[in-house]
């Protein structure tokens, strides 16, 4: 595959034309430890090692990304007023064509997908694909075996908007924590339903996307790139009962902590 360079940087990082045309003009770009300074000489991005101000460009199609979103960024690739998930990661994997595939609240942690897969992130965002995701909550008050059946029939949230059907199950030793799967993301969908039923979110952290859970070594604030066959397990069944075992298995020595 042969690219123009200045054509392979724009794509590959977050520089701007400008920016590559003045690290050219300053000798900054390298390809295969020769200084070039022409934006249009084709390059073969799989084959060279290419080399910009310093940091090395590597070619990358598809772009997956597990963060592990603290309380107090947005999912956004910009905003002018909030910090961002994307403020986070490294000058390494900063691109102008990656997104959070899906949103959390400011307050919410957790799982967030960040990614170029413009198909990848529709399946994950359109609850037609069926694929879930499954939160830990906090909440104020005990939880109450009543909730399995509400939340299964279907909520009824404010202004009369009916929610999917969706499983919740009280977590092990803990009145007021509960694993949560949804098959959507409407606005503040998880707290607008304890709110139906009378309680109230405190904390809320999502732990899984489809089959694939977020490491149990990445700490709040840390991201990791994954593989393509990594990804797939976004789109593999999955089964509530299991991920409630796998939590219930570590959740006084792992989960309770991190709410």
């Amino acid at each position: 595959m042969n690219i123009r360079l200045d054509k392979f940087l724009s794509s590959q990082t977050d520089y701007t034309r400008t920016d590559i045309k003045k690290l050219l003009w300053k000798r900054k770009i390298s390809v295969d430890g020769k200084i070039l300074r022409d934006g249009s000489i084709k390059i073969d991005p799989e084959a060279s090692e290419i080399v910009a101000d310093g940091r090395k460009i590597i070619y990358r199609d598809k772009v997956y990304i597990i963060l592990n979103k603290p309380e107090g960024f947005v999912c956004a690739t910009e905003d002018k007023r909030e910090k961002t998930v994307m403020d986070l990661l490294g000058e390494d994997l900063k691109r102008k064509d990656i997104f959070p595939a899906g949103r959390l609240d400011k307050d919410t942690t957790g799982m967030v997908l960040i990614t170029n897969d413009g198909p990848l992130s529709h399946q994950i965002l359109s609850p037609k694909k069926h694929i879930p995701k499954y939160y830990i909550v906090k909440l104020a008050e005990s939880f109450q075996n009543d909730y399995i059946r509400q939340f299964a029939e279907g909520i009824t949230i404010d202004r009369g908007e009916r929610c999917l059907p969706a499983k919740v199950r009280q977590c092990p030793d803990s009145e007021n924590t509960a694993l949560i799967e949804l098959h959507e993301g409407k606005y503040h969908q998880i707290k607008r339903m304890f709110t139906a039923v009378e309680n109230h979110v405190e904390k809320l952290c999502r732990i899984q996307m489809g089959n694939l859970p977020i490491p149990e070594k990445l700490g709040i604030g840390e991201y990791m790139e994954i593989m393509h066959k990594d990804v797939e397990n976004l789109l593999k069944p999955t089964d509530f009962e299991e991920v409630f075992r796998n939590v219930s298995e570590k959740f006084s020595s792992y989960w309770i902590n991190i709410l």
